[in-house]
């Protein structure tokens, strides 16, 4: 099947793009859509967004640096080891990753979000990075997953150290809480607000059903931080 003209050269760079990094490219349509945004969707209404692989990407993360920070410290506690993952997979250091191997270039926006500088915004790459990481998961395997991600986890290792502080404020949230004894926390996307490329979500974090606080933030994963800091200001946890 012959791929659309206006979309051909988008295609192929990212098939350079997978090329480069010397990954198999079996579904360039799965990579392809990685790097695809809702606000192009919403221009090009035959096409998926990246959201999907977004979450399968999220965990496939969370398992490998979890499984990656656990065998290179064995001397770390469990709170040090949370820490340490949650640093890893922080919107920031995952937008970092993706800059690094110039996803920017690649990204697939609507007019609005490549108007207002979308292919260097955090949220954007790091959604792209979690995308793609899903996208490889499908096409080969968690192994392979972990192969590409983990060179990348050494090569922040010195600066991600370098930090006075790894904690953040889920972190110390779930350690308190579960030092506690108190049960599970959940994060609940609570609203979303304005276009594509000022999206604004709030989140509410609640603890055995009930709600600790509330945060919002330009991507959900800002805004469960900024909940968590708000439970943490309720609870009077330092």
């Amino acid at each position: 099947m012959s791929l659309h003209p206006d979309r051909g050269a988008e295609f192929r760079s990212v098939r350079a793009l997978v090329e480069r990094l010397g990954l198999p490219v079996k579904n360039l349509s799965l990579f392809a859509r990685s790097f695809t945004h809702r606000s192009y969707v919403n221009e090009h209404s035959a096409l998926e967004d990246n959201e999907r692989l977004e979450f399968l990407g999220d965990a496939v993360l969370d398992f490998v640096v979890g499984a990656w920070v656990y065998n290179h410290f064995p001397e770390m506690a469990e709170g040090e080891l949370t820490r340490l993952r949650s640093a890893l997979v922080r919107t920031d250091s995952l937008a970092a990753f993706a800059r690094n191997l110039d996803f920017g270039p690649v990204l697939r926006l609507g007019r609005g979000e490549l108007a207002s500088g979308g292919r260097d915004r955090d949220n954007l790459l790091c959604g792209a990075f979690e995308a793609f990481i899903g996208a490889l998961y499908l096409e080969t395997d968690v192994q392979t997953a972990a192969q590409f991600i983990e060179p990348l986890l050494e090569s922040t290792r010195e600066q991600i150290f370098a930090q006075p502080d790894l904690s953040d404020a889920k972190s110390r949230l779930q350690e308190w809480t579960q030092g506690q004894k108190l049960g599970a926390l959940n994060y609940a996307l609570v609203e979303t607000k304005g276009p594509d490329h000022a999206r604004s979500f709030e989140v509410e974090v609640r603890l055995n059903g009930n709600a600790l606080g509330r945060g919002r933030g330009p991507s959900k994963a800002t805004a469960e931080q900024e909940a968590a800091k708000a439970a943490l200001e309720k609870l009077g946890v330092k």
